[in-house]
């Protein structure tokens, strides 16, 4: 039985030891809940186990498990759901692709599935990733506070959803609910058209002279962190998802080649005011990205310090920020090698940041103005 107060009782059966499987384990076992593993790399169930997502589910043991959680990779998500349904006639069974339509429609077409058995399986898909893949960068809290979506069917049953549901919440998620279609044109725009930016991107960094890319700062990390994720991976949600991407696409090539046109010709009559057009269009865009913890966007205060490169001057900087009762929205540092000082740049709620530099001043910390 778990040790901490959870929703699922299990066992839980989690099959693919990546990033995501892993880290579904971590947090469930962390809560307390029996979770086996399975995975065809040996060493990456080993390597889940031994972080402590759960334990390796030997070949020939008897398992009834209550949830069963498919994280495979898209292109074999469908076959391990199918494989999952019928091995576990009592479990539960959702997988966790960034992909839903294509799984869904695969299994609704699969003739060796009967209808009992599909009313057993919910699609699901959380909101959650790092550019490091893995077990070994599996993170138990790696879904806390983030979207967790729930994409059921028409025939799924309700204790299908309930357990889905139960699944997020002992993992901290928020749980949303989506038809698959609706799913995966969301996800084209917000989380696929990002990797694909971030990727071509960066793709013009290799035959860069390093000279130029010593002047990189924060904006062209942060605009290509992403850009580190597996490409293995990358390749089959974007075939899957395809319909829905190329319509984003062709959108921002018409935006592309607008800017292309006006940049040939920067002279010209209304070239400057078609800049600013494209510039507010993304301010405007940017500004309805949700906020903190998913609420409505909100411009904060910054408040600008300058750190000497010394051990434990982040850690004495937050504590001062905390002594002084103001919340911390956000944080953001901009350091290079060899630069003596680097700048911290601490989000607040406005109104606050007088009151935070004059803190800040107090304790002799450089606030920039």
């Amino acid at each position: 039985m778990p040790t901490a107060a959870t929703y699922l009782n299990g066992p839980i059966l989690v099959i693919g030891t990546g990033l995501l499987g892993a880290s579904v384990g971590l947090g469930l076992s962390r809560a307390g809940l029996d979770v086996r593993l399975q995975d065809p790399s040996p060493s990456a169930q080993q390597i889940a186990q031994d972080v402590g997502a759960g334990t390796i589910l030997k070949s020939g043991e008897t398992l009834s498990p209550e949830l069963v959680v498919c994280a495979a990779p898209p292109d074999v998500t469908a076959a391990a759901v199918a494989q999952a349904l019928k091995d576990y006639p009592h479990a539960v069974v959702v997988d966790i692709a960034s992909v839903k339509s294509s799984i869904l429609n695969t299994l609704l077409a699969d003739d060796s599935l009967t209808a009992e058995q599909l009313t057993r399986y919910v699609g699901t898909h959380p909101m959650s990733g790092r550019e490091k893949s893995g077990p070994a960068a599996a993170r138990g809290e790696l879904f806390v506070a983030n979207p967790w979506v729930i994409t059921a069917h028409d025939t799924a049953s309700e204790r299908a959803i309930r357990t889905a549901r139960s699944l997020v919440a002992d993992l901290g998620g928020v749980p949303t609910y989506m038809d698959p279609l609706s799913h995966d044109h969301a996800v084209a725009l917000v989380s696929h058209m990002p990797q694909i930016t971030a990727s071509l991107l960066a793709s013009r960094l290799l035959n860069a002279e390093s000279t130029q890319l010593a002047l990189a700062g924060n904006g062209l990390r942060d605009t290509t962190r992403i850009a580190a994720s597996d490409p293995r991976l990358w390749i089959q949600i974007l075939a899957h998802n395809a319909p829905q991407i190329v319509g984003h696409l062709e959108g921002m090539r018409e935006d592309i080649d607008r800017l292309i046109s006006t940049l040939h010709h920067p002279e010209a009559n209304g070239a400057l005011l078609d800049l600013a057009e494209l510039f507010g269009e993304g301010n405007a865009g940017h500004a309805r990205i949700p906020g903190k913890h998913g609420a409505p966007p909100q411009s904060f205060a910054v408040v600008t310090v300058l750190v000497d490169d010394k051990p434990g001057q982040i850690a004495r900087l937050l504590k001062d920020v905390g002594d002084a009762n103001i919340n911390l929205e956000d944080l953001r540092m901009d350091h290079a090698s060899g630069r003596p000082v680097g700048m911290v740049e601490i989000s607040v709620l406005p109104g606050k940041e007088a009151e935070l530099e004059a803190v800040l001043q107090k304790l002799k910390w450089r606030v920039v103005k």
